[in-house]
């Protein structure tokens, strides 16, 4: 009998793996003709078509529109855009340091960053570059720009350009490239009460060497808790979230797992160094652009009661990409698994594909939502990112705020500011109503094409009615609607005069004290940061949501 079951279990696992392999078999099949179909249309269309054909544009295009179709993350990355790749994923480049935008016909200085070549030989936002190693500029796109001022470390580039401080002067510096590391952690500091910040902009693949500096300071410093900000920061390197989750947890501690259809889409990730403190108590800000690797930290700290996650829910971002050569100077990025967190949870959204205008996950329904627990039994929901323990209301920007914003003329105002007066400390500076007054006669001659959200539902109820040829009965009241709700440059600088404001001293300060100063100017007014701060400070409060709170599904 045992003899008899033994050969029926080898049969059946025998015809298994026959039809498994027989399935392979014709998938390969299936593959291989749709190979050949390509190739013919291809060749059809590369031989007979009427005009000539750019052959590369076509292979290009039939790539990224086939890879587009799987999702939003798996791409096809050629020559061009390796330097941005490796940017990304290293945070490291040979060039000046800076930041550059098109404005107008020039290419301007969007941002030097602090202690880079750029920085040190002077160059300050808003200065136009004239000319680099005797090509004229003026005109060019940015991209070319970038081209000649990144290079190799250690060699030279010779830059003229027209100061923001005297328009009427050309000047000509010769700077020393360099190798550019822009720190992942952009900011830290010991804030009121002992409690320790540190914002932490991207997951580079050194960004925990930048962590653990940071935390190892604010100890020193007399930290007694930590603040971790992931809001923005849309992820990056795995195993960098892991190794700074590992600097607060036991060693071999289960941090995410990856799970895909083939063997090289399932792994499971475990700390691997000592800790540095597993007791100081934690809280975690993100947002709807908080994704990946940021998912993975805050969900694992979570479901893992490590500590207090707030803001708003982050992107859900959950899909594991890796690279592989397609050619000598070309990758393709691809999905091979999602990430799940120490719960079981899918940090991967239901729906990628339709979203808020912030990016965030809309509302899931409660039939597609599974309920899983922490370490100490609080309940946590799946369906799309991390909800935090304690929610905060979303702060949007308005559409003309945005606006003046995508027109630059938040950043050309605070370039003619900064280089006109003193650098003022952050905490002492102030930005009055004289200041925003200095603004609304800078934007006396500007243009601005803006139509409030009202008036672009009005429109789409003039294109319907005209459909149904109803539009000339109600002409009359759809033209009175219309100047109820119609806001113009003026009525828009004066309606949104208040959250304009911060936004004009946040630039200011950032010409003043770099992208350090920027956020610290930032944190001064910070409703989820002050949430933080009074968390922390009340550690029976704590200790009860890290025990107690259900976590909503919202």
């Amino acid at each position: 009998m045992r003899k008899s079951l033994i050969a029926t279990i080898l049969i059946s696992t025998s015809l298994i793996a026959c039809a498994q392999n027989s399935k392979q078999d014709r998938a390969d099949i299936k593959a291989a003709e749709n190979m050949e179909l390509l190739l013919n249309v291809y060749r059809v269309a590369n031989t007979v078509y009427v005009d000539s054909v750019d052959s590369d544009k076509m292979t290009k295009d039939a790539i990224h529109s086939m890879l587009s179709k799987l999702d939003p993350y798996t791409e096809f990355i050629d020559q061009s855009g390796l330097a941005e790749f490796d940017f990304m994923t290293t945070g490291k480049y040979g060039g000046v340091g800076a930041l550059i935008r098109k404005k107008d016909q020039w290419i301007e200085i969007a941002e030097p960053y602090k202690g880079t070549p750029s920085a040190n030989a002077g160059l300050k936002a808003g200065d136009r570059l004239y000319e680099i190693d005797g090509v004229n500029v003026k005109g060019k796109k940015a991209d070319f720009v970038s081209s000649l001022l990144k290079g190799d470390p250690d060699t030279y580039v010779n830059v003229k350009y027209i100061p923001i401080k005297d328009t009427t002067k050309v000047l000509s510096v010769k700077i020393k490239r360099e190798k550019i590391y822009v720190p992942a952690v952009s900011y830290y500091a010991l804030l009121k009460n002992d409690i320790g910040y540190i914002s932490l902009d991207k997951f580079t693949d050194e960004c925990d060497k930048d962590v653990k500096e940071a935390l190892i300071k604010l100890k020193e410093e007399g930290a007694k808790s930590i603040i971790i900000d992931l809001r923005g920061n849309g992820g990056g390197i795995v195993s960098s979230a892991v190794n700074i989750a590992g600097m607060f947890l036991p060693k071999n501690t289960d941090v995410v797992d990856m799970k895909g259809r083939s063997p090289q889409g399932y792994r499971k990730y475990f700390t691997q160094n000592d800790p540095i403190d597993t007791e100081i108590p934690i809280a975690v800000l993100i947002n709807s652009a908080s994704a990946s690797a940021s998912e993975i930290l805050s969900g694992a700290f979570q479901d893992l009661d490590r500590a207090v996650v707030i803001g708003q829910r982050s992107y859900g971002k959950g899909l594991v990409q890796v690279t592989r050569p397609v050619a000598d100077s070309a990758l393709v990025k691809i999905t091979i698994s999602k990430y799940y967190t120490p719960s079981g949870r899918c940090i991967q959204a239901i729906d990628y594909t339709h979203r808020r205008d912030d990016g965030s996950v809309e509302h899931v329904p409660d039939s597609l939502i599974k309920e899983f627990h922490t370490a100490a039994g609080r309940s946590v929901f799946d369906g799309g990112g991390i909800n935090p323990d304690i929610v905060m209301p979303v702060t949007y920007m308005s559409r003309f705020a945005a606006v003046l914003s995508a027109y630059g003329y938040l950043d050309d105002f605070a370039n003619i500011y900064a280089a006109k007066h003193t650098a003022q400390p952050v905490e002492t500076f102030k930005m009055t109503d004289a200041i925003y007054n200095e603004f609304v006669n800078f934007m006396a001659d500007k243009t601005i094409e803006y139509k409030s959200p009202a008036e672009l539902k009005l429109d789409e109820l003039r294109k319907s009615l005209e459909v149904e040829k109803k539009c000339d009965t109600l002409k009359t009241e759809l033209d009175r609607i219309y100047s109820i709700v119609r806001e113009d440059k003026d009525s828009g600088l004066k309606n949104y005069k208040e959250e304009i404001k911060p936004l004009i001293a946040e630039e200011i300060i950032r010409r003043w004290w770099y992208a350090e100063g920027a956020i610290k100017y930032g944190l001064l007014d910070d409703d989820e940061l002050n949430k933080a701060i009074e968390i922390l400070l009340n550690q029976t409060e704590y200790k009860r949501i890290l025990k107690e709170q259900n976590t909503s599904r919202n």
